[in-house]
C-alpha cells in the first residue's frame, strides 16, 4: 500500500503515487479496442488526471480513490464513445470490445461502451451497490476484497452482488 488508510490525500497526490498502476489499468481497458482507436492509454490517464486532480478532493486511501477513479474512467470512455459517433463529426455507432470481463458477462459478444453504461445506470436504479461492484471491478480493476473494504460489506456479500449483477447484465445485454 502506497498511502496509509485514513490519512486524507488529494486525488492529485494519489494520481502521482499510483501513476504506474493507473496506466496498467487504462491499458487493460483499451486493449480490446479497435486498432485505430483515437483514445490511447496516455490520453485516458491524462483525462483522468484532468478530471480528478483540480478538485483537490480528499481521499481516505487507495480504495476510496480507486472507486472514484473507476467512475471517472467509465465517464471518460462513455463520453469518448458518444463524441466519436456524433453525426456532426461524421462518426457512426461502433461497438467497443472492452475486456475479458465484458466477455464473461455477455458470452463473448462485443458490447458497446454506451450499452454497458446504460445497463449499469439501469442496474443502479434497481440495486446501486451491485452497480458499484461492477463499476469498481470492471472499470477500476479492484479485487473482490478491495471492493468489500471500500463498500464496508463482507467479501461474501460482494461475491453475491457480483454474481447477481453479472446475471442481470447478461440477460439485459444479451438480447
Amino acid at each position: 500500500m502506497v498511502v496509509s488508510e485514513g490519512k486524507p490525500t488529494t486525488g492529485r497526490e494519489l494520481l502521482v503515487l499510483l501513476y504506474h498502476e493507473i496506466r496498467v489499468l487504462a491499458r487493460q481497458r483499451l486493449s480490446g479496442e479497435r486498432p485505430n482507436h483515437t483514445l490511447n492509454t496516455t490520453a485516458l490517464v491524462n483525462e483522468l488526471y484532468l478530471r480528478l486532480a483540480p478538485s483537490d478532493q480528499q481521499f481516505r486511501g487507495e480504495g476510496e480513490f480507486a472507486a472514484a477513479a473507476s467512475q471517472t474512467m467509465r465517464r471518460i470512455l462513455v463520453d469518448h464513445a458518444r463524441a466519436h459517433k456524433c453525426e456532426k463529426r461524421g462518426g457512426s455507432r461502433e461497438t467497443l470490445q472492452l475486456s475479458a470481463l465484458t466477455f464473461d458477462i455477455c458470452e463473448g459478444r462485443m458490447v458497446g461502451v454506451e450499452a454497458l453504461d446504460e445497463a449499469l445506470s439501469q442496474l443502479a436504479q434497481i440495486d446501486e451497490r451491485q452497480a458499484r461492484v461492477v463499476e469498481m471491478r470492471f472499470f477500476g480493476g479492484l479485487q473482490l476484497q478491495e471492493i468489500a473494504a471500500e463498500l464496508g460489506v463482507s467479501c461474501k456479500t460482494v461475491k453475491r452482488d457480483w454474481a447477481t449483477a453479472r446475471s442481470w447484465l447478461k440477460a439485459t445485454l444479451g438480447s
